[in-house]
């Protein structure tokens, strides 16, 4: 069918004044920028001082069919300053998508030039402008698929998709038309105002939202089910595609009541109303992230909110914390947000500081610091530890570079940062201060430096030179103890920085297994950072912590783990892999702790696979197969731990005896007492079995094919299926197929499949995909989201451990020294792992 324009997106001509009226310039003006691709720091900073008040009406006639285009216009209104420069809007697609541009009431010839669309500044007027554009929206960022799609356009996908000002500090208000199929769901970052029907189809149209930046302007639509309630007064409504009714009943309540606490505890916490008109939210399949905060229509990765049976305590955390997170965004990130994206780290380190706050009186049995250290201080070690480490705060010529700025550092690192601060300043002291920024920037956009002077009034500490290390430089300091008993902190870098920091040390016991008082400082057995508190690389004395293990706290084991790991990865003599997979083995099955288990399991699995020799994985695999069925068959622990275990299991287990086991349970001849598998968790397990019994791989592979109801679930299982093959011509050719970026939309997937053809057990065949794998990572930049480069070296890298692969990243990186700097960290925090595997081994 022809698709009518909606009357309300036709420009107003006889409302704008005549070009030739235009009022004549008082002064010089600094010329515009050059155009170049993307959207320099230059261009966005002359836009922000030249153009207020923006606007844009969207439509977008959305067809059933995937493959088909989608019809679009937009008119942008916006207030300019002057008249002697063009202006760019950003379009980051093929110039034939454009089909007219109309300037204040007049068709005008289409210039398109280095991903900008130019305004011509001779048809532009001092004040108020209107420009309606008519094109066909570019794919990039719609992620669509058979029957649905999802707009994510962070940090600067919005230009892929229409025409716009794309930078943070110009926000705008959306007001959004969507014409689709009559069966379809919509939603978006502002309530729908009227809805119309005809001949199968159905136009849609939102109010006007609130003031937005570019990447937080948001759209769903498709075949899913709607779920409204009312929690605390609020109605909200949930989009979804799940179509298990036994999990959508066991988890709705929980999302929903979530959801209100989080909103009621940051209005509390921050004294300002939730500033948006409405709060939705969609659970995707597959999505790229756990979730993004588009106000008003949050997006969730569908598995991370309904829960399968007997989730653990982990588990049930990690989707608290998830929903605190981006319920805190729509204070931080959304209502004040960074100036540029330099400061993307402010928004996402008050998302995860304010979750742990948020989620702390749900779990009054939960021991949160311990949460807070699992959460954060592994992960970004994992970074600051590595030769790519970076700096929180980063600098930031052009937007087309920002999805690089995400990672662990920005995540964990940040609220670790955070945390010290909030030490430093004390709680109360902590909060005025944050109520103060959004009080002063709500509505707008604020800096780090201009939060560090809110803070500086409260303090007399120097927050600006303790901002400097811990923000403005990379990496972690190290801890040694001296020969008098004491200690100092040391700068690896030998810069001689120092990270103004406080924890505690806590005396250990005497070889007589009494507790030391030793009055000369620190000269008896200690335990350092045994609160957790403290950020670097901690001295251990791996026989105290041996001895003492009993009597710690839990908070004071995870510490004493997270030490003894990262020691062991330096190459502390006392805490070989051999030595800490050991120690671990003796104790983790007796942890009933599921966050200490899952932490254990998940050292241990390191070890066994990156560190251990095949000899020492082969003389292990036994004990930990059978230790870990013991547990499972026992029926003593709860069933959420021994699930736990059953997964981690999975990723052990070698023996013939064990699969054949797995495969029991897998098949249904064998049902642990008390324990429900999922459909995803039989897929995986599957996936699992078939990979390491290739004479079992295709039958196993059918079968669960066959088995798999969801249609979302049938899609992602076909995807996987050729890297699951025994045959290494198919497993290659679907390596090749990667090389095009339609085959790797589904972001998710991909390093799903990644992970599967670099098993452990496959890398003699999948060495030979490391050199093309990092050929392909700048055009994965700028065809992928923001996390999927990081993603996308990490599961080519992480898994192997021969010296061969740790030297083609040397190679690869010694042949272009001009390489993308920050494409460049992420291979060296990527290969961390490769290159200690073959230093660790050969030792």
């Amino acid at each position: 069918m022809k698709w009518v324009l909606p009357l309300l997106l036709l420009p107003s001509a006889c409302a704008i004044p005549a070009v030739e009226s235009a009022p004549p310039i008082a002064s010089q003006v600094a010329p515009a920028p050059a155009i170049e691709s993307g959207v320099s720091l230059v261009l966005a900073e002359w836009r922000a001082e030249h153009i207020s008040d923006v606007t844009y009406d969207l439509a977008f006639s959305i067809p059933a069919d995937a493959s088909q285009p989608i019809p679009a216009r937009a008119v942008v209104g916006f207030d300019f300053k002057q008249v002697d420069n063009d202006v760019q809007l950003d379009f980051r697609e093929s110039s034939d998508k454009l089909n007219s541009l109309i300037v204040n009431g007049t068709e005008v010839p289409i210039r398109h030039e280095a991903e900008h669309l130019i305004l011509p500044s001779n048809m532009l007027v001092a004040g108020r402008n209107e420009v309606a554009i008519s094109f066909t929206a570019g794919d990039t960022s719609l992620n669509r698929n058979p029957e649905f799609l999802y707009t994510l356009f962070v940090p600067d996908r919005a230009r892929t998709a229409f025409p716009v000002f794309d930078q943070p500090d110009l926000k705008a208000r959306y007001r959004l038309t969507l014409d689709i199929p009559a069966e379809w769901e919509a939603q978006a970052n502002a309530p729908l105002v009227e809805e119309t029907a005809a001949e199968g189809r159905k136009t849609l149209r939102f109010a006007q939202s609130e003031p937005l930046a570019s990447y937080l302007f948001s759209f769903v639509t498709g075949e899913f089910q709607s779920v409204t309630r009312t929690v605390g007064g609020r109605k909200m409504t949930l989009l979804h595609r799940e179509t298990d009714q036994a999990k959508i009943d066991r988890n709705i309540d929980e999302i929903f009541d979530l959801h209100g606490e989080a909103l009621a505890w940051m209005e509390e916490y921050s004294g300002i109303a939730y500033p948006f008109a409405k709060f939705d939210f969609v659970t995707i399949p597959s999505f790229q992230y756990g979730g993004m905060e588009h106000p008003g229509a949050i997006q969730y990765r569908a598995q991370s909110l309904f829960l399968d049976e007997d989730p653990s305590q982990p588990q049930l955390l990690g989707r608290a914390s998830l929903i605190a997170h981006e319920t805190a965004h729509m204070w931080f990130g959304d209502d004040v947000t960074m100036r540029w994206f330099d400061d993307v780290w402010t928004k996402e380190v008050f998302a995860n500081f304010m979750a742990g706050k948020i989620v702390n009186p749900r779990f009054p049995e939960v021991d949160h610091e311990l949460t807070f250290l699992l959460d954060h201080y592994p992960s970004a070690y994992a970074v600051d530890r590595t030769e790519g480490a970076n700096a929180i705060r980063q600098p930031l010529a052009n937007l087309d570079q920002a999805g690089s700025l995400y990672g662990a550092i920005i995540y964990d690192k940040a609220p670790i940062m955070m945390r010290q601060l909030e030490l430093i300043l004390g709680e109360e002291a902590f909060r005025e201060g944050m109520r103060e920024y959004l009080s002063t920037y709500s509505g707008g956009n604020a800096t780090w430096p201009e939060l560090v002077a809110i803070f500086d009034k409260r303090s007399e500490e120097d927050l600006k030179a303790w901002s400097e290390v811990w923000v403005n430089t990379p990496g972690r300091p190290h801890f040694v103890r001296l020969e008098n008993g004491g200690f100092e902190q040391i700068d690896p870098a030998g810069e001689g920085r120092n990270w103004p920091q406080k924890f505690a040390v806590k005396p250990g016991l005497s070889h007589t297994g009494e507790i030391s008082h030793d009055s000369r400082p620190f000269t008896a057995p200690m335990l350092f950072n045994a609160d957790g508190k403290g950020y670097g690389l901690f001295p251990v004395e791996p026989d105290l912590i041996s001895r003492m293990w009993d009597s710690l706290s839990d908070l004071q084991k995870g510490a004493q783990l997270v030490n003894l790991y990262e020691q062991m990865l330096e190459g502390h003599p006392g805490v070989s892999p051999v030595s800490h997979y050991d120690f671990l083995f003796e104790r983790a099955l007796a942890e009933t702790n599921e966050q200490l288990l899952a932490e254990m399991l998940g050292q241990m699995s390191a070890i066994y696979w990156r560190l251990l020799s095949d000899e020492e994985q082969a003389s292990r695999a036994p004990k930990i197969e059978t230790a870990m069925f013991a547990l499972i068959d026992a029926g003593t622990a709860p069933v959420s731990t021994r699930k736990l275990v059953l997964g981690s299991l999975q990723g052990f287990a070698l023996t013939p005896a064990a699969l054949q086991r797995l495969q029991a349970i897998w098949s249904g001849e064998e049902k642990p007492e008390g324990i429900t598998l999922s459909e995803r968790e039989l897929t995986g397990l599957a996936a699992t079995l078939a990979l390491k019994q290739p004479g079992k791989s295709e039958a196993i592979l059918s079968a669960q094919a066959n088995n798999i109801e969801n249609p979302d679930e049938q899609r992602r299982f076909a995807f996987l299926r050729p890297a699951l093959s025994p045959d290494t011509a198919v497993r290659d050719a679907f390596f090749a197929s990667l090389a095009d970026a339609e085959n790797r939309a589904t972001e998710s997937w991909v390093l799903s499949a990644l992970s599967y053809l670099h098993h452990p057990l496959r890398n003699d065949h999948s060495q030979r995909y490391v050199q093309q794998s990092l050929e392909w990572l700048e055009e994965i930049r700028e065809t992928g989201d923001i996390f999927f480069p990081a993603g996308w070296v990490g599961a080519t890298l992480r898994n192997h451990t021969v010296p061969e692969v740790a030297a083609t990243v040397r190679q690869f990186l010694a042949e272009r020294p001009d390489y993308n700097p920050q494409l460049r960290m992420k291979i060296l925090q990527a290969a961390d792992p490769v290159f200690r595997a073959s230093r660790l081994r050969a030792e």
